[in-house]
């Protein structure tokens, strides 16, 4: 049986349905926008995973090219294995604001599955399927704290506005995911134009006030059709364990507390935990349980000295940002470069240049799609002191680089007036604290080191919450152990002007406007300190692009000459492609970029296509070859590929009975262009320099 609600969110149609495909799932659903459809399922397993410290939750969000018509491009014609970038941000969105929902102590196998049944390419299913997610957890039998509501808002001409299509999108100053409860915002993801702490805030709280009708939707059809909900076992503490343990740990945890470096910190806190180990389980039965009862109580404790005593890990302020230091140009022969310190999180960021063919081409449900600037995030074991394999990059990589990237992408420069491939990367080094803030300042360095002409320098800051009752302590530039025991991670990136980049996770209900305006402008005074020390480094972007870029010449030819350029089959531009080792690219009006490896060789290429690709002027002298003989006279090749007729009239200043009694084929002449007709046939002369 179909059951179905619908309620208009921001001018479109949205419609829940269940109870039609997929049956056998806990929860089954499937979300409707125009013609855009996504299928999201939730399954849990039956058994307890007692013994895990969190929750086994996975997200997926899968897009089927069948949704719009397409046979994938890759040789398998299928959806290979891997996600897309995409996939894997979306399920991070799906994922962040729906995992601190679920009951503490539930540790059954969860998954949830999103898939793209149809696409319009107009209304988009991301937010379907993070909305979906939520639904089809409340629609089953598995413990969930929902419902939540998920959306995208726009800033279009002044106005916000929910959900913009893909076309909307495109004039957008601002594109930000928010997701919320019906009490309080609990994701934000996204990027915008500048604009203001003000402007950003707004345009969140729009999206949460215009998302409720969806989730009242949610409620409407649990009450109606959604499944019993399983008993979740209530967290048993012992409190007279606890009693002992942090009777034995208070001395020591203090000690922890004030440690201010990360590794003798964590070796301080190993001591203290083989010391209350040894005092509390003599015979080894209850090691586990008080380790985890130690850890419960580092936090409170931890917390407890942030908000009654305002002091923090390291005894800096709350809005105190570590020392800072930055070099740029420390890597010698990459185009740019820039070493970021701040604390004891560490990344050297490189900027690489390229040309057109360098873009990066990704096939998505709108069509191949081409990325001129991308930046790519690496996170090596040892960054964090760890032994693990080396493997491609998690999903965590994935999202931070691309919060990273959003960051930077409002300050590039049009690609009419920079026209270079960009490529990013950002190496990790040391971590303890937001690794993709330092990637962000680190990259801008990195490309204005390149000589690419930024709009402005961007930095990030990383920011923390901790509420305790009624007491509010945001803290700028958190640790990792500030992130651990916190309630909020909060990346705000920009520039002096603005936001251009903004991530938000909570691990409580959520935050209201006033706590999220203050983290905000709290964000902005450490954005502002951290500019200003890069700014010590490097100021502005270099004048030219470095020495070891290619560099970027154009000319301008006739379309008609295309073919002489080219050659047949390629093999004029290829050879010389490989005489100047240089990139050569022609577009159909006529516009040839030149990427080389100095100045003086992109300067003999445009010499050398020049030569080809000349037209000939009319009164023009050239020496040129007899191609071939005809009885009314000789046709002469005066320019690569350019042959004009010597009229047998023309060959001498007497008269000629045959045209062979003067030339023969492969004879050197000098000839006179006498005129160029409108269907571009040249009339050549020699008797005019005989003459003359």
């Amino acid at each position: 049986m179909l059951n179905k609600v619908e309620a208009e969110i921001g001018g479109k149609i949205i419609s829940i349905e269940t109870g039609k495909i997929a049956k056998q799932a806990s929860g089954s659903i499937v979300m409707r926008s125009g013609e855009t459809m996504v299928l999201v399922t939730a399954i849990s397993a039956t058994e307890t995973k007692a013994d895990m410290g969190f929750l086994p939750l996975t997200i997926e969000y899968q897009e089927k090219l069948a949704s719009v018509g397409r046979i994938p491009g890759n040789y398998f014609r299928r959806e290979i294995g891997r996600p897309s970038d995409n996939e894997v941000l979306t399920c991070r969105i799906i994922d962040r604001p729906m995992r601190p929902l679920f009951p503490n102590g539930y540790r059954s196998e969860t998954q949830v599955i999103a898939t793209v049944l149809s696409a319009d390419q107009n209304n988009q299913p991301d937010m379907l399927a993070l909305t979906g997610a939520s639904c089809a957890l409340m629609m089953s039998d598995i413990p969930f704290n929902g419902p939540v509501a998920g959306g995208r808002v726009g800033y279009i001409d002044g106005k916000y506005v929910l959900n913009p299509s893909v076309s909307e999108l495109k004039t957008s100053a601002m594109d930000i995911v928010v997701a919320c409860t019906r009490n309080a915002v609990v994701m934000v993801e996204g990027k915008a134009d500048e604009l203001s702490e003000a402007e950003i805030l707004a345009g969140i709280f729009y999206a949460f006030e215009n998302l409720q009708p969806l989730n009242e939707l949610q409620e409407e059809l649990r009450k109606s059709f959604g499944k019993p909900k399983r008993p979740v076992a209530e967290v048993q503490i012992d409190g007279e364990l606890m009693t002992k343990v942090q009777e034995i740990a208070a001395a020591g945890m203090d000690k922890v507390f004030n440690t201010s470096d990360k590794l003798e910190r964590s070796s301080v806190y190993d001591t203290l935990k083989q010391e209350v180990v040894a005092a509390l389980d003599s015979e080894g039965t209850r090691s586990a349980e008080i380790k985890e009862l130690l850890s419960s109580f580092k936090k409170s404790f931890m917390r407890k000295k942030i908000v009654n005593d305002q002091i923090r890990i390291g005894g800096r302020k709350s809005n105190e940002v570590r020392d800072i230091s930055c070099e740029t140009g420390y890597l010698p022969r990459t185009h740019g470069s820039a070493l970021f310190t701040r604390g004891e999180t560490q990344a050297l960021v490189s900027t690489t240049l390229g040309s057109e063919r360098d873009k990066q081409r990704v096939e998505t449900l709108h069509g191949e799609e081409t990325n001129r600037f991308m930046l790519h995030y690496n996170f090596p074991p040892y960054c964090v002191g760890e032994v693990r394999g080396l493997r491609g990059p998690s999903r965590r990589d994935i999202g931070h680089g691309t919060l990273a990237t959003r960051g930077l992408e409002a300050v590039l420069p049009a690609e009419a007036d920079f026209p270079y491939s960009i490529r990013v990367v950002s190496e990790v080094l040391e971590s303890n604290g937001s690794s993709s803030m330092a990637t962000v300042c680190g990259g801008s360095m990195a490309m204005m080191d390149a000589g690419v002409p930024l709009k402005s320098p961007v930095s990030g800051i990383a920011m923390g919450l901790i509420k305790e009752g009624e007491k509010v302590v945001i803290l700028s530039d958190i640790l990792g152990d500030e992130d651990h025991l916190g309630d909020m991670d909060f990346k705000v990136v920009g520039t002096s002007a603005g936001i251009t980049s903004l991530q938000m996770d909570i691990k409580i209900d959520g935050v209201d406007r006033q706590i999220m305006g203050d983290a905000l402008a709290q964000a902005k005074e450490g954005r502002i300190h951290i500019l200003a020390e890069m700014k010590k480094s490097i100021s502005a972007s270099r004048s030219e692009v470095a020495e070891h870029a290619p560099k970027f010449l154009v000319h301008k030819i006739n379309p008609d000459k295309i073919r002489d350029l080219i050659g047949p089959g390629g093999k004029i531009i290829k050879e010389l492609s490989a005489e100047f080792d240089a990139k050569i690219e022609v577009d159909d009006s006529g516009l040839v970029k030149i990427f080389a490896l100095s100045g003086d060789l992109a300067d003999a290429l445009v010499l050398k296509i020049k030569g080809i690709t000349a037209e000939a002027e009319i009164g023009a002298i050239y020496k040129g070859t007899v191609k071939t003989i005809k009885d009314f006279g000789a046709f002469v090749e005066i320019l690569p590929g350019t042959d004009g007729l010597v009229h047998i009239s023309e060959l001498d200043v007497k008269r000629v009975a045959k045209v062979t009694d003067v030339v023969q084929e492969g004879d050197v002449i000098e000839v006179k262009v006498l005129d160029v007709d409108n269907r571009g046939r040249i009339r050549l002369s020699r008797k005019a320099l005989l003459e003359g």
